[in-house]
């Protein structure tokens, strides 16, 4: 029986393993065999607090798993298979063999973005293949981009990318978007923003970073390079709560529904980071809302008569 297990291994689950700790609430954190969250596909982080010359993506999640590992967070690597949220104890099944019970749970699977399928996408990620304008646009001062989408997001990032770039390309699979008019009108007024309409990227090149695309129009069957020193895909992101469906509320989006905090809809389960959040998606956010799972847990466990 533990006090606290956390699922999840990136900011949010790293942050909430920390505040347990040093609670003594002696968390398990199941770290996955691919650990670390989205910020070990990612190079140079210069927005997180702390680092003034910033830090390589998986050295800060290196770190922070150490810090955790410090305060007397235990590990397990494995896979979550299952889940049992319905009963208490509450059960959690790792890699199908072993069951974990546990008084609070933290979610913290993230969310992980659409990727074309291009094979040179996942070569190029971190080297001028991004998801995250916010994240990744300073890198791009004057360069030329491109942005593969016609959503809301693909504009915003778009926007977003001309504050830094002398040129940002829109490609869409179709002849128009399907952004709100809000937001289209605000990229069709955008001077740096040109929409290349009924085209998908094919290849992007490349050999140690990032030199252009290879298009394809569907309409008329002709391929094109466009040189670009970056490709921001923004065609949407998915959160991974699969494993939790049937059990937990969520939205339309398969995004977990928090109240009062990090409190989902079954008492002693929270949510934090990307997995309940579909707006800001930020290493800092998702680390800040890990820290209130971890206080809400505790706060659950005194109410309870655990503490």
């Amino acid at each position: 029986m533990r006090n606290v297990v956390i699922i999840g291994s990136g900011p949010a689950g790293l942050t909430a393993a920390i505040y347990a700790a040093r609670a003594n609430l002696a968390p398990m954190l199941v770290e996955g065999w691919q650990s670390g969250g989205q910020l070990t596909t990612t190079t140079e982080v210069e927005n997180f607090p702390g680092f003034a010359k910033g830090i390589m993506g998986p050295d800060l999640m290196k770190d922070m798993r150490a810090q955790a590992e410090r305060f007397g967070t235990d590990f397990l690597t494995g896979d979550v298979s299952s889940v049992e949220f319905g009963t208490r104890p509450l059960k959690i099944t790792v890699d199908h063999e072993r069951t974990i019970e546990a008084r609070t749970v933290i979610i913290a699977t993230g969310a992980s973005a659409i990727q074309i399928g291009l094979k040179n996408e996942a070569r190029l990620t971190g080297h001028g293949v991004s998801t995250c304008a916010t994240c990744d646009g300073f890198f791009f001062r004057g360069k030329e981009l491109v942005v593969v989408g016609g959503g809301d997001s693909a504009m915003e990032e778009a926007n977003f990318l001309t504050k830094f770039a002398t040129k940002v390309y829109v490609v869409h699979r179709r002849d128009k978007l399907r952004a709100s008019k809000i937001m289209q009108d605000r990229a069709f007024k955008n001077d740096k923003i040109s929409f290349i309409w009924n085209t998908i990227v094919e290849d992007i090149l490349g050999e140690d970073t990032v030199s252009g695309v290879r298009l394809n129009n569907l309409v008329m069957g002709t391929t094109t390079t466009l040189p670009a020193s970056g490709v921001f895909v923004a065609i949407g992101h998915r959160p991974n709560t699969a494993l939790f469906a049937g059990q937990l509320d969520m939205d339309a989006k398969g995004y977990i529904v928090t109240k009062h905090g990090t409190t989902t809809s079954v008492p002693g389960v929270f949510a934090a980071g990307d997995v309940q959040d579909s707006i800001y998606r930020q290493a800092i956010t998702a680390a800040g809302t890990g820290c209130m799972a971890a206080i809400d847990a505790e706060k659950f466990l005194e109410l309870t008569g655990h503490r």
